[in-house]
């Protein structure tokens, strides 16, 4: 089955704007997240997943740090249940991999514990807030 997006890996450099865009409608707007938490410094060191409807636009995104965190995983509303973030995702993942990651984490808000438990991700700690938000530690090991 194809889907109506792609998903690119991309440096800051080539999809910042792009980048910028999903994640201030979706963190800063939506989820209510200070500016400058967001905008944390690291994005320039980190791969990026950007998707792309077939028109052009920007959909979502996802980020990985040269340390293996992922985080930043941001779908645009109209977009979710749309199998986005699980294609971003699966980029970051293969990324990893083709890398030889021997693990991967992510810090998960906690609503969304079963879309990371989907790939196998396992929590890892207690509940911690950030950005006033509740998250959990979750790793996930790579073969």
């Amino acid at each position: 089955m194809s889907h109506p997006f792609t998903v690119s890996l991309v440096c800051w450099h080539d999809g910042e704007p792009l980048l910028k865009a999903i994640r201030e409608a979706v963190f800063i707007r939506e989820q209510g997240i200070p500016a400058e938490l967001e905008w944390d410094g690291l994005d320039e060191g980190c791969r990026h997943a950007l998707a792309l409807s077939h028109q052009g636009d920007a959909i979502g995104c996802g980020r990985m740090l040269a340390s293996g965190h992922i985080g930043r995983i941001a779908v645009l509303p109209q977009w979710r249940k749309k199998k986005v973030g699980t294609a971003i995702m699966e980029a970051l993942l293969d990324y990893a991999r083709a890398h030889d990651y021997k693990q991967v984490d992510v810090d998960a808000q906690t609503y969304a514990l079963p879309f990371y438990r989907s790939f196998e991700f396992v929590e890892q700690g207690d509940v911690f807030m950030d950005a006033g938000l509740p998250h959990i530690k979750m790793i996930l090991k790579l073969q």
